[in-house]
C-alpha cells in the first residue's frame, strides 16, 4: 500500500544526488600524491546512545577517550594539519585536496593508482562533527548565486582561489574514514552495493533501511522533464537530515557526477508499505 511521507502537512522535501568520484592516487607519497586518506583510527569511539534511553534511538555521540573521559575527536582543520601523522593510518594517497574533499562528502569513490589498477574506497567511520555545506557560506557571503550552488560550481570557486580553499573546506569540521573494498560498489549503509538511478539515502530516525518508496521529482539534466521511479532506501548521510529528504544514487562517471552535482530539487517519497503491516496495525 503506498504511504505518502508527509512532515507536519509538507509534503514535499529536498531531493539531492550522490555519486562514486573516481581519484587518482598512490599507495606511498609522493610530491605529487601528498594528500592522505586515513583509515579509521584505533582511538574513534562511537556510542550507541539508545542503548541507555530509548528516547534516543538512533542518535549517537561519537570521539575519544581521554583521561578517563569521552572527548569530541579532533576536527577537519587539526586532521589537515597532520594530527594523525605517524599512526600509519595512510591508507591512499591522492593528488588533489579538492576531489579528497568531496570524495568525503560522497563517502565512497575509486582510487586509480599508477601502475592503472582501480581500487574502490568505502566509508569506514567519521569523526563526529556535524556535516557544515559549504556552498551555503559561498552564499551567505555573496559569493555565488543561490540558485547557481552546485558541486561543479563550488569546485571551481575552490580551484580557482588556492589561498582560500583550505580555510574554506575547514569550516565543514565533519571528517570520513575510509576502507578498502573488494568486489562490487559501493556499498551502502544497508550493506549491499547501490545500485545506480534507484538506491536512495533517507533519514533513518523516519524510514527504515531496506523499505521501497516511489519517488517522484524532477530531473536535473533533462531541463525539467519528471523523474518518477521506484527506489529503495539502502543508504544514509551527514546531510540527509528530515522526513522528506532524500539523496539519490547516479553511479560512476562524468554522466553521474554532472547529474548529481546539480540535483537539488523539491520531490515527494511514497513509502511501500507490505499490507499485512498496515492490517496488523
Amino acid at each position: 500500500i503506498p504511504y505518502q511521507m508527509s512532515d507536519r502537512g509538507q509534503e514535499e522535501g529536498l531531493v539531492t544526488g550522490y555519486y562514486e568520484p573516481v581519484l587518482r592516487g598512490s599507495l606511498t607519497p609522493t610530491p605529487r600524491f601528498k594528500f592522505p586518506l586515513y583509515r579509521r583510527p584505533n582511538n574513534l569511539v562511537s556510542v550507541d546512545l539508545g542503548s541507555f534511553e530509548e528516547k534516543w534511538n538512533g542518535q549517537k555521540v561519537i570521539g575519544k577517550i581521554s583521561d578517563t573521559k569521552l572527548v569530541p575527536y579532533e576536527v577537519r582543520g587539526e586532521i589537515e594539519k597532520g594530527s594523525l601523522k605517524g599512526q600509519n593510518l595512510e591508507l591512499f594517497w591522492v593528488d588533489d585536496p579538492v576531489d579528497a574533499f568531496f570524495l568525503h562528502i560522497q563517502g565512497s569513490g575509486r582510487i586509480v593508482l599508477r601502475d592503472g589498477r582501480s581500487v574502490r574506497v568505502g566509508y569506514a567511520g567519521k569523526n563526529g562533527h556535524p556535516y557544515f555545506a559549504i556552498g551555503r557560506h559561498l552564499v551567505a557571503k555573496g559569493i555565488l548565486p543561490k540558485d547557481r550552488v552546485s558541486q561543479q560550481s563550488i569546485s571551481s570557486w575552490l580551484r580557482a582561489h588556492p589561498s582560500e580553499a583550505q580555510s574554506l573546506m575547514n569550516k565543514n569540521r565533519s571528517y570520513i574514514f575510509f576502507r578498502s573494498l573488494k568486489g562490487p560498489g559501493p556499498i551502502g549503509a544497508q550493506g549491499i552495493p547501490l545500485t545506480p538511478g534507484h538506491s536512495l539515502a533517507v533519514d533513518r530516525r523516519f524510514v527504515p533501511l531496506g523499505v521501497p518508496l516511489w519517488l517522484d521529482t524532477i530531473d536535473p539534466l533533462s531541463l525539467g522533464a519528471p523523474l518518477r521511479r521506484l527506489v529503495i532506501a539502502q543508504d544514509t548521510g551527514s546531510a540527509i537530515k528530515g522526513v522528506i529528504r532524500a539523496d539519490l544514487f547516479w553511479g560512476a562517471g562524468v554522466k553521474a557526477k554532472q547529474g548529481a552535482g546539480q540535483m537539488k530539487e523539491m520531490g515527494s517519497l511514497h513509502m511501500l508499505l507490505p499490507r499485512s503491516t498496515l492490517l496488523d496495525d
